[in-house]
C-alpha cells in the first residue's frame, strides 16, 4: 500500500505575481508547503528571470491545467538590440554584436512576419526534448542542439516603447507553446542587428491578470496560517473556454462516478468538450452527446 500525502484537500488556482530569480517550480513548491496543500502544479513556465502571472493550481485544479496551458497568454518584453546571447535572454553570454540599430519604423514593419501561424524554432537552452533528454543539459554539455520548428500561434505584436537607440518594449499575445526569446532572437535577425530579451513579464494567461496575482511576500508573510484560502479562485475559473452544462442531482453522482450523466438542454453540438456542474461546482469535464455528458475528467471537491 502506497502512503498517502500529506497535506489538506484543498482545490481551486492562487495566481502568484512571480518574482525574478526565483523558479516556476520554486514557487509552487512554496505555495504547496505555504498552504499545506496535497497536491499542486503550475500552468505554464516561467522563466527563472521573468515575472508575472504564474497560475497555481491545487488539489483537483490540477485536472483543469491543459485548459489554461492552452489558452491564450500575453507577454510585455523588452529587446536588446545589437547583441545575441546563447540563451537568447540577458543570463547567456554575449555571442554576436552589430552596431547597426533600425529605427522604430523599421521595427513595426518587421512585425508582421512574426503574427499568425509562424513556424518557430524553441532557444538551445529550453526545456525542449531531444531524443529523451532536455535541450538546456545537451547546450550545457557543450554539445551542437539542433532544434525543429514547431508551429505557433501570434495573436498580435505590437510595438510599446523605444526607451533608446539599444532597446524596443513589444507585447505579444500568443498560443501554446510559444518562447519570447525565439521571437527577440529572430526579430534581431530579422533587422539585421541581432537581439535577445532584456527583461520579460507575463501580463495575463488565459482568465488570470498579473495584477490580481499575490506577491511571494505575501505567500511567506501568510504561510500556514489559512489567511491565503482567502486569496484563493474557484476551480472552474480554469474551465471558462469551455461551455458549461448544469447536471441534476442524478446526473451529477453517474458523473462523479465516471459514468454518462444527463445534462440539461443547451446549445452545445454534439460532439464538443465541456463541463458540467451541479450547485455551482465543476463535476466532470467530457464529450457532449444527446443530452448527456461523457467525463473524461472527474472533480471530487
Amino acid at each position: 500500500m502506497g502512503r498517502r500525502k500529506k497535506g489538506r484537500d484543498i482545490h481551486g488556482w492562487l495566481v502568484v505575481d512571480k518574482p525574478a530569480g526565483i523558479s516556476s517550480n520554486a514557487v509552487v513548491n512554496k505555495v504547496r508547503w505555504a498552504m499545506d496543500a496535497k497536491k499542486a502544479g503550475h500552468a505554464g513556465t516561467l522563466d527563472p528571470e521573468a515575472t508575472g502571472v504564474l497560475a497555481v493550481a491545487l488539489g483537483e485544479a490540477t485536472k483543469t491545467v491543459p485548459y489554461i496551458t492552452d489558452a491564450l497568454k500575453a507577454y510585455e518584453f523588452t529587446v536588446r538590440l545589437g547583441q545575441a546571447t546563447n540563451t537568447d535572454d540577458a543570463e547567456g553570454e554575449v555571442i554576436a554584436e552589430s552596431d547597426a540599430r533600425p529605427t522604430d519604423e523599421d521595427i513595426r514593419a518587421a512585425l508582421g512576419q512574426f503574427t499568425g501561424d509562424i513556424m518557430q524554432i524553441p532557444p538551445k537552452f529550453s526545456a525542449v526534448k531531444i531524443d529523451g533528454e532536455r535541450a538546456y543539459k545537451l547546450a550545457r554539455d557543450g554539445e551542437d542542439v539542433e532544434i525543429a520548428a514547431r508551429p505557433l500561434w501570434v495573436e498580435e505584436l505590437v510595438f510599446v516603447d523605444r526607451p533608446d537607440p539599444d532597446h524596443v518594449t513589444l507585447q505579444m499575445t500568443c498560443g501554446k507553446g510559444g518562447y519570447v526569446r525565439a521571437i527577440a532572437r529572430d526579430l534581431g535577425m530579422a533587422l539585421g542587428c541581432h537581439g535577445h530579451v532584456r527583461e520579460l513579464r507575463r501580463i495575463w494567461s488565459g482568465p488570470f491578470d498579473a495584477e490580481d496575482g499575490v506577491s511571494m511576500d505575501l505567500v511567506e508573510e501568510l504561510a500556514k496560517t489559512g489567511d491565503l484560502d482567502a486569496y484563493l479562485r474557484p476551480l472552474e475559473e480554469g474551465l471558462q473556454d469551455l461551455p458549461e452544462l448544469i447536471a441534476n442531482l442524478d446526473g451529477a453522482t453517474r458523473l462523479r462516478h465516471g459514468n454518462p450523466g444527463t445534462v440539461l438542454t443547451s446549445d452545445v453540438d454534439y460532439g464538443d468538450e465541456a463541463w458540467a456542474s451541479f450547485e455551482g461546482k465543476a463535476v466532470a469535464v467530457g464529450i457532449y452527446r444527446a443530452g448527456e455528458l461523457h467525463p473524461s475528467r472527474v472533480f471530487n471537491q
